[in-house]
């Protein structure tokens, strides 16, 4: 699943209110973090992680080594936090994000 810009755009939006409750330590990703991330991409669909000074990664590292243990996409990097979205399995979920379509036509 690849985002057009729009769709980063609209996320992006979003994101800027929410907390971030994923934190990379010094310990960089391991099992816990990426099960951390997982359960919260599955209840919230967007995510915001932070990586500390003493972490071994940058954020841009961080979030590109994340996002493929989770089946997520990087929305953006930005200082030392970054942004994940996972759009959820949940068919019950009430607060679903709806992306916005591709206006654009292939022409062929």
């Amino acid at each position: 699943m690849e985002l057009t810009s729009k769709q980063r755009a609209q996320l992006r939006g979003l994101a800027n209110t929410i907390d971030t409750i994923l934190i990379v330590g010094k310990d960089g990703i391991g099992d816990n973090l990426v099960k951390q991330a997982n359960d919260a991409l599955e209840a919230r669909e967007l995510i915001k992680g932070r990586v500390l000074e003493n972490s071994m990664l940058s954020p841009r590292e961080a979030a590109e080594a994340l996002a493929p243990l989770t089946r997520s996409e990087v929305v953006q990097v930005i200082g030392t936090k970054f942004v994940l979205y996972r759009p959820s399995h949940n068919k019950d979920k009430k607060d679903k994000i709806v992306l916005v379509a591709d206006k654009k036509k292939k022409e062929g």
